[in-house]
């Protein structure tokens, strides 16, 4: 069953949600999902809507066309329009960490995602054989302040080249430069521990240790060029104790990061994610 997947917002006023869903019922589709949030404070309107198309009216390479022309001018909307049949394309960026592109890996290669992964890229040669094991090619592009922007210069080439939809940071340390994040806005995921900014550095795990802090968490969101400071899509805190070791601590919250960014990768992939300003909106 192939669906189509609106996801809007605009100034909110009466008749938006009637209007979305007559254009659909009209055209004999089917409604299967519907969500919508209304923002008091800035006044803005939400929607998430997903229908059959089995037996719509208007052709599929139409519907983006009909819609612009028809309501998104007339409300002023921003919106996207997505097909089910149409799988995402992922690229998987990492360093030397491979706790959450195991994770990820296992996911995809089991089956539970509507994705494709055409490549993974790292700054170090230390995970190759891990892409090797799962049968994904592999690039290797070392990085130093000299070469930063000829080497995302020819990241970007290798991501356009392989048509990649969004990146996924796998706890990938470098800083994504504001080159990179203009060609993806708000389609480039990270994962980092919750102790920013009280824990900076090497070693947080290790700091929070010394603290003796009682719950450790994980965030993940999109890449802005603020630094870790984008829309956040997921989070999760684990509690801990006296009892835990550094290690403890340590494994926990590798645990805890590829939990929370698996969360956050699902939900953009189903097209659940609605970024506006510095927020999101998480339909259910």
């Amino acid at each position: 069953m192939t669906t189509a997947k609106l996801l809007l917002h605009c100034p909110d006023r009466p008749g938006i949600l009637a209007e979305v869903t007559d254009f659909i019922t009209v055209n004999k589709g089917n409604i299967i999902y519907l969500d919508q949030y209304v923002d008091h404070v800035e006044n803005i309107f939400f929607m998430r809507i997903e229908w059959e198309l089995k037996e719509f009216l208007v052709p599929r390479e139409k519907i983006e066309d009909y819609f612009r022309t028809l309501y998104a001018q007339k409300y002023a909307m921003d919106f996207r329009l997505y097909f089910s049949d149409v799988k995402p394309r992922m690229a998987l960026f990492v360093s030397k960490m491979s706790h959450c592109l195991f994770d990820i890996l296992a996911r995809y290669t089991a089956g539970e995602w509507n994705v494709e992964i055409p490549l993974i890229i790292s700054n170090h040669p230390d995970l190759e054989q891990v892409a090797r094991r799962f049968d994904i090619p592999f690039h290797c592009f070392p990085i130093n302040k000299e070469n930063k922007a000829e080497q995302e210069r020819a990241e970007l080439e290798l991501l356009a080249q392989n048509k990649v939809s969004f990146i996924v940071l796998a706890r990938y340390m470098q800083v994504i430069s504001d080159q990179m994040i203009q060609v993806y806005p708000n389609k480039i995921i990270n994962i980092h521990h919750s102790f920013l900014p009280a824990f900076v550095g090497a070693k947080p795990y290790h700091a929070a240790f010394e603290r003796g802090v009682k719950i450790i968490g994980a965030t993940s969101h999109y890449v802005t060029t603020d630094l870790d400071a984008g829309p956040i899509i997921e989070q999760d805190v684990v509690r801990i104790s006296h009892k835990d070791s550094v290690e403890d601590l340590v494994n926990k919250g590798k645990d805890l990061e590829k939990i929370v960014l698996s969360r956050a990768v699902q939900k953009h992939i189903d097209r659940k994610v609605l970024a506006y300003k510095n927020k999101t909106v998480i339909f259910n």
